[in-house]
């Protein structure tokens, strides 16, 4: 597995910790599970990680010096790609090691792929996670675009891959729509989620032990990175609305953030955190709207359980492991039908879906949950009923039949 520019160790809801980085360390328990031996490469940034991390029986993390150890600008690794190669192969040799296939995640771990197929011969699985392109098509100002650098590479990448894998049928479209990409190569495989560690669970239990309100005070939760892609200002927009309505819900509402920086670090907010502060405070939201940083994986089940809805209101998902999540705590779930979450989430069944960029029509959906008990719950049940589809045993099946089409160089079929 090749991680480049993020750690699966790293705590989820920072800077470049989310969805993926749940991705590859459940997938590699799986497979770990399942009897394959499974080594984690990423770049080291922090030093005082250990360079290799048992993960799961049969899986390591390892972490490798390439550039400073430290968080560092996605586009500006590329510069540090040749080191970091090195240093992959120095390990392999150094254990005397054969790797049969590589899973390349994000851009920049394709580009580490390929060079490590040409060295070893090994075939390459792809996942993008998300696309350049279509981060293009809802950026807002040119500071939330990316590269060209980034698009060429991977339009580059769904040309020379052996296979790539898609979360839905839409991320699979949209690669062919914007790169060209042959869909015969594309196999749409979505993430999973571990049942187990995200189930129903009791609410007040949850909201005691986080020290949260107690019911009948209204809890919405949102779970993500701080950045614009992520849609929290329509969730701010939406809570000022949802509260002007309903003028009772006033002290007895809050839609908590969970991500980035917390109410207590405000010198560590990001400029978008800043920005989401600023609009809570003109809105004149107070306490309403909550800010309660990044959490680690373990912990997220009971924020989940806490909650009366799950929200995810972004701009762009290619899949959506948050709302995920939520559906398998037992959770209604209002997300954007712009991506995953319109595969994830039946509309009307196990949760509801908005469009991207609507704040008074979030806030229609999150108002109908709140105002009837009988749909919550009926949503609820359909929740975690939806989740079953995606615990990670069917996912784990689905990815290795992947592996052994590449081995057997047979093009994988395509799943509909």
């Amino acid at each position: 597995m090749l991680s480049v520019h993020s750690s699966p160790l790293a705590r989820l809801g920072g800077k470049e910790a989310g969805g993926m980085n749940v991705y590859i360390r459940e997938l590699s328990r799986e497979l770990g599970r399942r009897g394959l031996a499974v080594d984690v490469f990423t770049r080291a940034q922090d030093a005082t990680t250990p360079p290799i991390v048992a993960l799961d029986r049969g899986v390591r993390v390892i972490s490798l010096r390439a550039g400073p150890a430290a968080p560092y600008d996605k586009n500006l690794l590329l510069d540090y790609l040749p080191e970091f190669i090195n240093r992959v192969r120095c390990f392999a040799e150094s254990e005397d090691l054969h790797y049969d296939v590589l899973h390349s995640h994000y851009w920049i771990s394709g580009q580490v792929a390929r060079a490590l197929r040409q060295a070893w011969g090994a075939p390459i699985v792809h996942m993008f996670h998300t696309l350049g392109s279509m981060k293009n098509e809802v950026a807002r100002s040119d500071d939330e675009r990316e590269t060209g650098g980034r698009i060429a590479i991977e339009r580059d990448l769904l040309q020379s891959v052996d296979a790539v894998t898609a979360a839905t049928p839409l991320d699979r479209a949209q690669m062919v729509w914007h790169y060209g990409a042959d869909a015969a190569r594309i196999r749409v495989i979505p993430a999973g989620v571990d049942l187990q560690r995200f189930q129903p669970r009791d609410r007040d239990a949850a909201r005691a032990a986080l020290g949260l309100p107690a019911a009948p005070h209204r809890l919405v939760v949102l779970v993500g990175r701080i950045e614009p892609l992520k849609g929290i200002d329509a969730l701010i927009e939406a809570s000022a609305q949802l509260l002007a309505a309903r003028p009772a819900l006033r002290g007895h509402y809050t839609a908590l953030v969970v991500g980035g920086e917390p109410e207590d670090a405000t010198e560590r907010w990001n400029a978008e955190q800043r920005r989401l502060g600023a609009l809570r405070d003109a809105l004149g939201l107070g306490d309403a709207v909550v800010f309660a940083g990044a959490r680690t994986h373990e912990e997220l089940p009971l924020y989940y359980a806490a909650a009366d809805i799950v929200t995810m209101p972004s701009h762009y998902e290619s899949f959506g492991m948050a709302a995920l999540e939520g559906l398998a705590s037992g959770r209604p779930v209002v997300a954007t039908d712009a991506g995953g979450p319109a595969f994830i989430v039946e509309d009307g069944i196990s949760g509801l879906l908005t469009p991207p960029a609507a704040p008074d029509r979030l806030a229609g959906q999150l108002g109908r949950i709140l105002d009837d008990d009988a749909l919550a719950a009926l949503l609820a049940a359909g929740a975690r009923q939806r989740a079953r589809r995606f615990g990670w045993p069917t996912i784990g099946c689905e990815i290795m039949q992947v592996y052994r089409d590449v081995l057997h160089g047979a093009r994988p079929a395509v799943a509909v």
